[in-house]
């Protein structure tokens, strides 16, 4: 796959792969890996997801970020809410009631993508990055067969980035039924049980996990406006409902303006 223009030159603006010391750089055989040339690394960076990232963080004004399953995603993720903290931060602190402004909270289960991700956080973003360990259970939801994470930072998100956990990180069963099974999927329903506790403007990005998407579907039930990409196999909810007091107004009024107050007041 080559990378657009578009994604090389919003990389290069900011600097993305200096961040992540890794090329935009691909082709038919794989991404190359800079410390080992002769091989190919399927862990490498997909600008693609990354710029994506960036660029809803960025568009928005995200000020709190939870995150299930670390990566490259947690470091430009960082970067990102690091710009929004230098450019509105005075505003969101002083104006606004943000318990947790510019924080980043990534949760996941495997200690060792937790720990290479720490080594690639710099000094300058740490600040930014919260990152927890824990298990992850086998489950149910309104009697539906699925997993949950043992614990979940306890914030109050504005963008929520689903992309774990694996369908092979559950432990125990339901009734002998667990994920992890060649053929089972990830089902994820952490973010159905915290639903009722999300503020009017809340986005969540769901990477891939296209049953898992519709799972998220068939059980919310405020309003969610879905939308499925797949050419770039992600679907994401938006919390359309008009606001629920002041502050939650101008926070929206704020990150994503009064078009979008106009589109709420519909429903």
């Amino acid at each position: 796959m080559e990378y657009s223009r578009e994604i090389s030159e919003y990389v290069k603006q900011f600097e993305l792969d200096e961040l992540l010391q890794q090329p935009v750089i691909s082709s038919e055989l794989g991404v190359f890996d800079t410390v080992n040339p002769e091989m190919t690394n399927p862990y490498l960076p997909d600008w693609d997801d990354l710029v994506r990232l960036h660029k809803i963080i960025r568009q928005r004004k995200a000020t709190t970020i939870l995150e299930f399953g670390c990566g490259y995603s947690t470091v430009v993720m960082a970067h990102a809410l690091m710009l929004n903290d230098l450019e509105y931060g005075d505003f969101v602190r002083t104006s606004l009631r943000r318990g947790n402004p510019f924080e980043l909270h990534s949760v996941d289960d495997m200690p060792e993508f937790v720990g290479i991700t720490r080594g690639r956080i710099p000094t300058e973003l740490a600040p930014y990055v919260t990152m927890s360990v824990t298990t992850v259970n086998m489950a149910t939801f309104n009697d539906r067969i699925c997993t949950e994470y043992a614990e979940i930072p306890n914030i109050c998100p504005d963008f929520v980035y689903l992309d774990a956990p694996s369908q092979h990180s559950a432990q125990g069963s339901i009734n002998g039924i667990s994920t992890a099974h060649p053929d089972r999927l990830p089902m994820s329903s952490d973010l159905l049980k915290m639903e009722h506790l999300f503020l009017p403007g809340t986005l969540f990005l769901v990477d891939g996990r296209t049953a898992n998407a519709r799972f998220l579907k068939s059980n919310l039930q405020r309003n969610w406006a879905h939308m499925h990409d797949p050419d770039s196999d992600i679907h994401t909810f938006e919390l359309i409902e008009p606001p629920l007091g002041d502050l939650n107004k101008k926070q929206i009024e704020f990150c994503l303006g009064s078009k979008w107050l106009q589109r709420a007041g519909k429903y």
